[in-house]
């Protein structure tokens, strides 16, 4: 159950950090309380999380769900530029989480 609230929590993570860059500097109230309402969600499930899995790793698999996810809404959604080194690292990014699950010694 734990991980499903560290996935919940790094997905959150992706909507909160969507919201504010779609916010326009907070100007945009709605917006500004969907980045409010999934921030709150995000650390709410991150606390959550930490209570069944070390903080290091809950930590480092949350920002890198976050980091990942919110790279692929800003390559689909935003115009980020995309590449092979990109997309490599990326891919390791997603590889490392996935690895601190199945073979952190969680």
């Amino acid at each position: 159950m734990n991980w499903i609230q560290l996935v919940l929590a790094g997905f959150f993570e992706v909507g909160f950090t969507t919201c504010m860059k779609l916010s326009d500097g907070f100007k945009d109230w709605k917006y500004s309380l969907g980045f409010l309402f999934f921030s709150i969600l995000s650390f709410y499930f991150l606390n959550k999380a930490t209570q069944g899995i070390s903080l290091g790793t809950a930590y480092a698999v949350w920002t890198g769900i976050g980091a990942a996810g919110t790279a692929i809404i800003g390559i689909l959604f935003f115009g980020d530029s995309i590449n092979l080194w990109r997309v490599f690292f990326l891919s390791t990014l997603i590889l490392s989480v996935i690895g601190l699950k199945f073979l952190g010694g969680e």
